[in-house]
């Protein structure tokens, strides 16, 4: 399996976008939907720009949805953080929605970590702005393997 995070429109209207988020860090696979409005992708899209220059040492948050069973969907959480060599820590925690079972609440959570590089973050600002304007179903943070 490739490692990644990849971002696919699987619905959208004026207001909002589904996204199906697939992390993958090259043996596990977790598969969720979120929801995002599109100026939240417009704000992610122009954080991570920003973030993108801060190759000696910064961090960038990005979430999508929210954890926890009162909320709707699922949720997607990455941190990235630039590493010595030029490298890219994506520690990556995701929820999928809640279901319900003789009367509780049960969803799955998954936490992964992957290592990529600037370049390959580059790409996935421009996948993701291609995504929040429409002009493609998907972006992708490609990942590279740890040795």
């Amino acid at each position: 399996m490739k490692p990644c995070i990849r971002f696919v429109n699987e619905w959208s209207d004026e207001y909002a976008v589904e996204l199906r988020i697939e992390i993958c860090d090259g043996t596990s696979l977790f598969v969720n939907r979120v929801y995002a409005g599109h100026d939240q992708l417009g704000h992610a899209v122009a954080g991570l720009r920003d973030f993108a220059g801060q190759i000696d040492g910064g961090t960038f948050d990005l979430r999508f949805g929210e954890f926890g069973p009162e909320f709707g969907s699922g949720a997607f959480d990455v941190r990235l953080q630039f590493r010595k060599h030029g490298k890219l820590l994506a520690r990556v925690r995701a929820q999928s929605e809640f279901d319900v079972f003789e009367d509780e609440k049960f969803a799955s959570e998954a936490t992964l970590n992957l290592m990529s590089e600037p370049a390959l973050l580059d790409e996935f600002v421009r996948g993701l702005h291609a995504l929040s304007e429409g002009t493609s179903p998907e972006a992708e943070l490609e990942a590279i393997r740890w040795n």
